[in-house]
């Protein structure tokens, strides 16, 4: 019997595999991105402190209020150019992109480009 993979795991291996390459440093931190059904979530990191610096999403009572949707790209628009805003504010510039595992379409690809729009270089 044909066995179906887990998308889920699937989505995992390719995150570990990723990650083993991927590395945050305090000069250039890791934009780290999970998507849900739901809500987009998108955070800098730093890998060798192993601390956030900042982060952004749907749930954010700052988007909320402004958006009638949290799973469209409009909404993964906001939260990329959230994140550069906030991430300017800490004087990050650039960063590695680390897309969790996910195809680099959709709102993933929405949320990079609307960074990238906001002045994060990666």
């Amino acid at each position: 019997m044909i066995k179906r993979r887990d998308r889920k795991e699937l989505r995992r291996k390719r995150h570990l595999r990723v990650r083993s390459k991927i590395k945050g440093t305090p000069e250039r931190p890791r934009l780290a991105v999970y998507r849900s059904e739901r809500h987009i979530y998108a955070q800098i990191i730093d890998d060798i402190a192993g601390r956030t610096i900042v982060s952004a999403s749907t749930v954010d009572k700052e988007l909320r209020e402004k958006l009638t949707k949290t799973w469209n790209q409009e909404a993964a628009k906001e939260v990329g150019k959230l994140i550069a805003k906030r991430a300017a504010e800490k004087g990050i510039k650039k960063i590695v992109f680390d897309r969790g595992g996910f195809k680099f379409h959709g709102r993933i690809k929405s949320l990079a480009d609307a960074a990238r729009e906001a002045g994060l270089e990666f």
